[in-house]
């Protein structure tokens, strides 16, 4: 630990249980302890923040486990994990300014004015927030996925998985203090058309990855989506869009080299922007008036660009319903007739059972 940071840590260990009060408001005290849910102020009794103790070494005041993740550290990574911080610098001027200390001299002649936290909802805490997720590989949002017949999972470097994102309720007054929640979440990064992350979906799940959390809008977006998407591949002459994540990954099942793009509503897919050079759009519908109207929005749309619209059509509501049920045999069957012949060849995955190809 730097010579700064143990001097703020050492700081705010001195007043371990006011830091608690500010930054871990969902919690209370418990004898020489300060008991809440998680790092992130969830509530709950599974993390303890030690009140009282030496300044240094086992036992110290400041430090905190907690006993369901096996999560520990000191209170500079309460304030960071509980104002969702990347940057250490921004740790610190949060720190100095609880302690009220003055702010830190900058190291000329590169050192850089520390950032604000983001807006909530800003394509900036988006971006913070996909930065704070992991890879899918092993976790709950994966589980989730294959749960929904989805297991093509190559290129999909645009999800991540959270264990512990916020939920605040719309029914919650803004003057209330929250989160009131944290649920595990696939975090998808919405990029526009030169790759730069504009915003973020969140899809709560269940702990155990069975679907979304039992909660009123497991689907959440923040952040600049209009006319931007859920991208997997690299757009050419060929690209394929749709409403939902699930929708386009059912379809990569099927179609795994072809460039996809989730706009994650009817609305949005219809505002879609077009990549330079695009020759041939698949628009994968869904069967709801919504859906309707979002096709006769871009067929229009294509046409004025030059760009040749192929409508894919599901039997069911969406192509996830058609993977989970008919299957993946029917509905390879279904989408080769939907398909110019020349894309059949060029994208469709051979029948080797693997749903893949070779």
């Amino acid at each position: 630990m730097s010579s700064q940071a143990a001097d703020l840590a050492h700081r705010l260990a001195r007043d371990a249980e006011a830091v608690c009060r500010h930054y871990l408001s969902n919690g209370r005290r418990q004898g020489r302890y300060w008991t809440v849910g998680d790092v992130r102020n969830a509530p709950g009794r599974s993390m303890f923040v030690r009140l009282s103790g030496p300044e240094s070494g086992p036992g110290a005041a400041g430090h905190w486990t907690d006993a369901a993740s096996a999560e520990y550290g000191d209170l500079l990574d309460v304030i960071r994990e509980s104002c969702g911080f990347i940057e250490f610098r921004d740790v610190a001027e949060e720190a100095r300014r609880f302690l009220s200390l003055p702010r830190a001299e900058p190291d000329p002649p590169t050192a850089r004015t520390p950032r604000a936290p983001a807006p909530t909802g800003s394509p900036e805490s988006a971006r913070r927030l996909f930065a704070m997720s992991r890879p899918v590989s092993g976790t709950i949002a994966e589980a989730y996925l294959r749960k929904r017949g989805i297991t093509a999972l190559h290129g999909t470097g645009a999800l991540r998985f959270h264990p512990r994102c916020y939920y605040r309720p719309h029914s919650a007054p803004f003057t209330e203090t929250w989160p009131t929640a944290t649920w595990p979440a696939l975090i998808a990064a919405v990029t526009d058309l030169t790759g730069n992350i504009t915003g973020a979906h969140r899809t709560y799940l269940d702990p155990s990855g069975a679907g979304k959390a039992p909660i009123d809008t497991p689907r959440r977006a923040m952040g600049q989506l209009l006319g931007n998407g859920v991208r997997f591949g690299e757009a050419g002459d060929v690209l394929a869009a749709g409403e939902g994540i699930e929708t386009m990954l059912s379809l990569r099942s099927v179609m795994p080299s072809l460039p996809m793009v989730a706009a994650l509503s009817a609305g949005h897919l219809a505002a879609l922007l077009f990549p330079p050079g695009l020759r041939r759009l698949y628009a994968a519908r869904d069967n709801d008036p919504a859906g309707g109207a979002a096709m006769t929005a871009l067929t229009r749309k294509a046409q004025a660009a030059g760009i040749e619209l192929f409508v894919l059509s599901p039997r069911l509501g969406d192509f996830n319903d058609d993977l989970q049920h008919p299957g993946l045999d029917e509905l390879r069957a279904a989408l080769r007739v939907q398909l110019a012949p020349e894309d059949v060849t060029r994208f469709m995955a051979i029948e080797d059972g693997t749903g893949m190809g070779r």
